[in-house]
């Protein structure tokens, strides 16, 4: 057997046993007796709108690799979840599915959970056009209080490139800037959000002559680790080595921390954490 049959037939495999778990009621289909349960393959084919030949092909591992577009509509014809769509590409393409945006979704209690255990480490989650979503205690006091403003003003970008106090922060704003701009650009094009990020575009072109320049100049960046230097108002210079990780579930967000690249560092921001701690109105 031939290492590409034997991917093919682990496809084949995997979509019958999730048509099998289908109840054909759910999508309208006759309920009279079947031989076998779920759907049939010509009730998925018409779901997915593709051939039924060229779906039982698949499913017998003959079929040869299906397109992504195929794959897709197939994911969503058979209900998969994100996890199970990501399987179903690994079988059929050897490789996971794109990253797609998702507007203005949080994230679970569980993520949320992920963040607070990470202090005195400011960290944040944010989505694939660089809108934070979530963020721990350490983030409000170092970065930005992202609480005190609307969903649509807490973007990276627009930090960066419209806020005087986040650009006073950083000590090479233009090296920080440039990072950010090349960053965000591969992420919204790998989560296919051309539409969404296009009004975000236009508006930073037209209120910052320096990120019109940078969008124009097509650089990417990949978003690796390194050391960031930041300038704060009370506690002066910490420095922080940041690293960027996906988020299992959710290939549309990044989870982003900022760790103390010293103890003293981490002493600074613990300060900082208990003084806005007394300064809270109590309950």
């Amino acid at each position: 057997m031939s290492e590409n049959f034997a991917i093919e037939n682990q496809l084949g495999i995997y979509l019958k046993d999730r048509r099998a778990k289908l109840d054909p009621a759910a999508f309208g289909f006759p309920p009279e007796r079947r031989r076998t349960p779920g759907l049939r393959r010509e009730e998925v084919a018409q779901r997915a709108n593709i051939s039924p030949t060229w779906y039982t092909w698949l499913e017998q591992g003959r079929g040869g690799a299906p397109s992504a577009d195929v794959l897709d509509r197939i994911a969503r014809a058979l209900m998969l979840t994100e996890v199970e769509r990501e399987h179903l590409f690994l079988l059929g393409l050897g490789r996971p599915s794109e990253v797609r945006y998702r507007k203005n979704e949080g994230v679970t209690p569980r993520l949320q959970r992920v963040l607070d255990a990470l202090e005195p480490s400011p960290a944040l989650i944010r989505n694939a056009i660089w809108d934070v979503v979530a963020w721990n205690r350490g983030a409000t006091v170092m970065l930005t209080d992202y609480a005190a403003l609307p969903p649509e003003q807490r973007n990276v970008l627009r930090f960066i490139f419209l806020d005087p106090s986040v650009r006073a922060a950083q000590y090479d704003w233009e090296s920080v800037a440039r990072f950010v701009v090349g960053a965000f650009r591969v992420d919204a094009a790998r989560a296919g959000a051309a539409a969404e990020v296009e009004p975000l575009v236009e508006e930073l072109c037209r209120l910052s002559p320096e990120f019109k320049a940078m969008w124009r100049d097509n650089d990417v960046q990949s978003h690796g680790e390194a050391v960031k230097h930041i300038r704060h108002p009370l506690v002066g210079r910490i420095a922080f080595e940041y690293s960027a990780f996906a988020v299992d579930g959710r290939p549309d967000l990044s989870l982003v921390i900022y760790n103390p690249a010293t103890a003293a560092d981490g002493e600074k921001i613990k300060s900082l954490m208990d003084t806005a701690r007394v300064l809270e109105p109590a309950e």
